[in-house]
């Protein structure tokens, strides 16, 4: 796929927007999303929709850690 121009870019945002929203409101259920999954393809680049994939899983963890906190995994215990 060729550098996307302005009209370009736009359809591919628009189409992570419409597939962000729908595994939103299906509680992340991809096979409620297929439609918009595949739009998502068609019109973004390959190395885009793999970045906004894991920006996605990203933003989805750090409202996660930011509703329910960050509780730090006890490590090895030190002798006394």
């Amino acid at each position: 796929m060729t550098a996307l121009n302005a009209a370009g870019r736009k359809a591919c945002w628009d189409a992570r927007d419409h597939l962000w929203k729908c595994l939103d409101d299906n509680g992340d259920k991809m096979d409620s999303c297929q439609k918009f999954q595949s739009e998502f393809e068609t019109n973004c680049p390959a190395q885009w929709v793999k970045y906004f994939s894991k920006r996605r899983d990203y933003l989805k963890y750090k409202e996660k850690m930011q509703k329910e906190g960050f509780t730090p995994a006890e490590g090895p215990r030190q002798p006394s």
